[in-house]
């Protein structure tokens, strides 16, 4: 019994010992470890308890420099924005600042709302401007200025003061006077565990997963006379997923009742063709449409230029007008496209643009010419 007992600890032993090892041999010429300088790149995110939140400062004043150099021409001096951007801050008083609770979040009558009246974490803020502003150049804001920026916009909302200075030591008390620090809630059961209550998220969404209805046909479709309005949809989606996009360069597949068919509408788009039809140009002398509107969606142009009418800047056909007849109107776009400026179409200012300068060319001839189709 005794060799017996022996002989299976060493095969147990033995067992586990290859498990531990299947474990941990990596594939060969597969793969590395992530480098601690990759690993910091992307690991950039602000918890709601300031882990991750790097040292640093900044003062409303320089906020306001900072915004009023790379932020109000989206978001409006003052944070009231525009037709194209919700505004920033609003809605809140200063007896919200006391309970923590926005009271207009419960007004039907309120026409909006607001960054401030919604926002329930003040590291949730700093985050978002660290990672995604301005939006035409995200992360290129220093850590002083996020600081100065996520102050000022603090400011706005009376939450801070004209003289108060933001930092990583004194953000944990300005969480307290948020308007509505006391809004966030668990309900949703999205963070399971004991901590918040909860065990079981309610995502389950066990009614859609039975009895569906097959071949259900859109309701709603592209127009015939739009569908080559902002270039070929087919080129500006992604390769994989399910949301091809449409390729606007060819007649819109229709079911024997009239409108699109979801089958019709998820099938991949057929490659285009290079062809006088598929790809309008201009002049010569000139450069392709289609490309000059695909630079125009890529590089977010179109968020605050409309293709006829104003929306925060100029429309481009407003542009092309003005430029016409004018011998270096190709080389001045191109030039301000780049360097940004304020003054010749108003007082907001458009900052300058961290596209290649052979992109802005493209633009630049395109407007030159007329937005020739």
């Amino acid at each position: 019994m005794r060799r017996a007992r022996a002989a299976l600890l060493a095969v147990s032993g033995l067992v586990c010992a290859v498990l531990v090892s299947a474990q941990t041999t990596r594939y060969p010429n597969v793969g590395r470890d992530a480098t601690p300088r990759e690993i910091a790149a992307w690991d950039i995110d602000v918890r709601p308890d300031f882990k991750g939140l790097p040292k640093g400062s900044g003062s409303v004043a320089r906020g306001m420099e900072v915004w009023e150099a790379k932020c109000a021409s989206c978001h409006g001096v003052f944070g009231e924005s525009n037709e194209v951007f919700n505004p920033i801050v609003g809605g809140t008083t200063a007896k919200d600042i006391e309970t923590g609770r926005v009271a207009r979040l419960t007004d039907p009558g309120y026409p909006g709302r607001t960054t401030l009246m919604k926002l329930s974490s003040i590291s949730a803020l700093w985050d978002y401007i660290n990672r995604a502003m301005p939006w035409t150049q995200p992360k290129s804001l220093s850590v002083e200025e996020v600081y100065a920026v996520t102050a000022y916009v603090l400011n706005l909302g009376g939450v801070v003061p004209d003289d108060f200075t933001l930092s990583d030591r004194n953000m944990a008390q300005v969480q307290k006077r948020l308007p509505n620090r006391n809004g966030m809630t668990v309900d949703h059961g999205m963070w399971p565990g004991r901590g918040f209550g909860h065990v079981r998220p309610d995502v389950r969404v066990g009614a859609c997963m039975a009895n569906c209805e097959a071949g259900a046909a859109l309701a709603s479709f592209l127009p015939d006379h739009a569908r080559d309005a902002h270039g070929n949809l087919a080129e500006q989606n992604r390769v994989v997923g399910a949301q091809k996009g449409a390729d606007t360069t060819r007649p819109a597949a229709r079911s024997a009742a009239g409108p699109v068919t979801v089958a019709a509408a998820a099938a991949p788009a057929a490659p285009q063709t290079t062809s006088a039809a598929a790809t309008p140009a201009v002049a010569a002398t000139g450069t392709s449409a289609a490309a000059a509107q695909a630079l125009l969606t890529k590089h977010a142009c179109v968020a605050c230029h409309g293709m006829e009418t104003k929306l925060i800047g100029p429309g481009f056909r407003e542009i092309a007008r003005k430029m016409a007849g004018r011998p270096d109107a190709a080389a001045y776009l191109a030039g301000r496209i780049k360097a940004g400026g304020s003054g010749a179409w108003g007082a907001v200012p458009m900052p300058p643009q961290a596209l290649p300068e052979s992109d802005a060319k493209v633009i630049a001839q395109w407007l030159a010419d007329g937005m020739k189709r």
